[in-house]
Formats: C-alpha cells, structure tokens, sequence
C-alpha cells in the first residue's frame, strides 16, 4: 500500500484506461476474427487509441470539459461518417462497435470522477453483452408475448403498487398495515417469479430432480402432488421419491430466505433447525441415490406448465392479501384468549393449508406480545404439518411403490421437527 500510494495517480488512471480499452478492443478482434480488416471500423489499438485520446484531452482541461466535448464531437462526427459508408457500401446496420468505441471514450473521465469498481463493473458489463449476441438471439427466440405482460405484472406490484400503499396500521388490534400485507406477496411472488424463470429459460431439459428443486421455490406441495401423479407413469420410482424429498428440503429454504427478508433476527434463531432439515433432506436423496444407482435410468422432468402457469396473477395475489389479513386477525384472537398453546394448535392446522400467509404474518410481527420463541415454534410446527399433508397427497395419489421411502423419510423429518420444536 505504500509504494502504491508513492505512484502518482495519473500514472494509475493512465493504464487504467490503456487496459480497459486494450481489452475492449481484443474482444473486439476477436469478435470479427472472420472479417476481413478493411470492413472494420477498428478493434484492439483502435479502441485503445480512443481511450487514450480521452484521457488526453481529458486532463489538458479538466474543469470544464472543453477539449474533451469536442474530442468526443469529433469522434462522433467520424464514426457518423463510418455508419454512413457502412450501410452504403456493405449494406450492414450494426451500430455494437460504434457504441463500444463511444463507450471507450468515457472510461477516463468515468476513472478519475467515479470509485474503480463502478468502472470495471461497466467494462465487464460491456465485454459480456457483446460476447452474448448468439446467446441473446437464441433467449429471445424463446420468448412470447406473454413473457412480457408477466414482467410487467411484476414491475406493477412490486414496484407501482408498493410504495403507494399506506404503512399505517388498520388498528390498535390490527397490527398490520397495507403496506405488509403486498410487501408479502411481493417477497412470495419474487422467489415464484425466480423459479419460473429458472425452469422455463435456463433449465428447461433438467430432469426431476432438478426440476423439483426449482418447483420446490415456487412451491413444495404443488411440486409433490405432480410427482406423486406422475409416479404412476415413470418407472423409475427413485427419481419421482427423489424429487419429492428434495422440494420439501427447499421449502426450509424459502421459508428461511423469508425470515431474512422480514425479521433477522428471527431468521437466525430459525436457521439453527431448518438449515440442519434442509442438509437432512438432501443427506437422504445422496443415500437413496447412492443405492439406487443402478437402477436411476429415466431422464423425464416434470411438465413446465404443471407447477407453474403463471406465478403473478392478481387473483393469486388478492387471495393471498386476504388469507394474511384473516390469519393476522384469527392469530390475534388465539394468542389473546388460549396463548401460546393455541398458537401452536393453529400452527398444526395451518400447515395442511398454504403455510406462507400465516408465518409471513408471524415474520412480520402483526400480532403483539409474541415473542421470538413462539414464531419459531410456530413456524417449525407449521412445516412439520405441512409435511404430513405433503406425504397424505403422495399415499393418496402416488404409486405404491413409493410408498416405504416416502413413509420413512417424512416421518423422520416430522419426528425431528417435533423433538426440535419441543426443544
């Protein structure tokens, strides 16, 4: 740190931008390494050319900028008259390396004005999207129009409505405002939203276990009730008990990604049980595997549109506004008249429904004088009912073959749920 701090800062910035701009221009040879060089506009000494000029001009006037505005006038006016012959002559319209070469012309004024890692930020960002082009074209491809309403669905929620709700709370008794209730669809929604967009883009020929890990993110019950159906069609009956044991391990981990959105303090007091359920799920899928491999030879995946047609509809958003106000009012009612034993009946019932409105009202703290403890416990005895059910649905619409593992399995993780709740 020393001798770095005896190095004047010119010298510093000065090869800042001579890299930059060297790596920009290789990326660009070796972008067009099949053109013939009279059809470039410039590429690797070019480009470092452009950013030295920058830094040129940049430092002979640094208070007003007045020899750098008209460097970059210049510049401008001759990559103009490039693009002009461009499409005239070769009849091409790409603008990517006339963009990259203004671009470069910033990275002096970018250094000296803003912190290092702004600047790399943006050249890393710049050397990845014009890599991508092939890898773009390709994602667009599989892209309709509903795509688009989807995210803007989610840009309205998350970003129109939310901040326009009120954060008052609706009463004394009420200890929940407007702004709580849609902050919890907006967190359910996001971690939703993510999984679709894993399945559907990125991993769209994964196979059932991975398949139902994602589905696991948007739900675990909806998750396992498709590959209890879909065990009666699939043969290899490792996979489809794989799968299922492997969405409830990542229902601990969206549960605990919750309560790190909503209350830390919470969360950590929680990662102490669910972090050691979640190894635990996947601690019996390695053995399951590991002794079923020989047998493990299909390489089906569960149907996209199965788990998750659209995770943002407004309908699924208002049912879920509203199941949080009755729990945030029914929790308010036990907790007055039967305490902390009614809390954690409640919690039991609870669980054979959709969990995720009432331990986002518990995170949230909507009810007074319940103390950390008690959401906890609450939230370990809710996904151990929720559990049970998971396991009613594969018995009731699985394969008998999956039966012994599943009855096993679940009523390990039940067990241990309940001795850590007690504790």
């Amino acid at each position: 740190m020393e001798i770095y701090s005896q190095i004047p800062k010119d010298l510093v910035n000065f090869l800042l931008v001579v890299v930059f701009s060297l790596l920009i221009g290789v990326e660009q040879r070796r972008l067009h390494i099949d053109k013939s060089v009279e059809t470039l506009f410039g590429t690797d000494r070019t480009l470092t050319l452009i950013g030295i000029l920058g830094f040129i001009l940049y430092i002979l006037m640094p208070q007003n900028f007045g020899l750098y505005i008209a460097g970059g006038v210049a510049i401008t006016i001759y990559l103009m008259i490039y693009y002009y012959n461009k499409i005239k002559i070769q009849n091409q319209w790409g603008f990517t390396s006339i963009i990259t070469a203004l671009i470069t012309y910033t990275l002096a004024p970018l250094i000296y004005l803003e912190p290092h890692w702004i600047v790399m930020l943006i050249v890393v960002t710049v050397l990845i999207i014009v890599e991508i082009k092939e890898n773009l074209f390709t994602f667009s491809q599989n892209i309709d129009k509903n795509e688009f309403i989807t995210l803007a669905k989610f840009i309205i929620i998350a970003g129109i409505i939310l901040p326009l709700l009120p954060v008052t709370p609706f009463s004394k008794d009420i200890n929940i405002s407007p702004y709580q209730i849609w902050l919890s669809i907006v967190a359910v929604s996001s971690i939703s939203y993510i999984s679709y967009i894993l399945r559907k883009f990125i991993f769209q020929n994964s196979g059932i276990l991975l398949s139902a890990i994602l589905g696991g993110l948007y739900s675990s019950t909806a998750t396992t009730i498709v590959l209890a159906k879909k065990s009666k069609e699939d043969d290899n009956t490792i996979n489809i008990i794989t799968g299922i044991i492997a969405a409830t391990g990542m229902m601990y981990l969206r549960i605990l990604f919750l309560a790190f959105i909503f209350n830390k303090e919470i969360a950590s007091k929680l990662s102490f049980y669910f972090i050691p359920l979640f190894l635990l799920s996947f601690l019996f899928i390695a053995v399951l595997r590991y002794f079923n491999k020989t047998s493990i030879t299909s390489t089906s995946s569960i149907p996209q549109e199965s788990i998750s047609r659209n995770p943002l509809e407004f309908k699924t958003a208002l049912v879920f506004g509203l199941l949080f106000g009755f729990f945030s009012v029914l929790t308010g009612y036990v907790v007055t008249n039967y305490g902390n034993i009614g809390v954690n009946m409640l919690s039991f019932v609870v669980g054979v429904t959709d969990i995720d409105p009432y331990i986002l009202n518990l995170f949230q703290n909507s009810v007074k004088n319940l103390q950390i403890e008690t959401i906890v416990k609450a939230t370990i005895i809710a996904s151990a009912s929720n559990n049970l059910l998971k396991l009613i649905y594969s018995l009731a619409l699985g394969n008998k073959k999956i039966y012994n593992k599943l009855i096993t399995t679940f009523s390990i993780l039940i067990v241990i749920s309940i001795i850590l709740s007690a504790l």
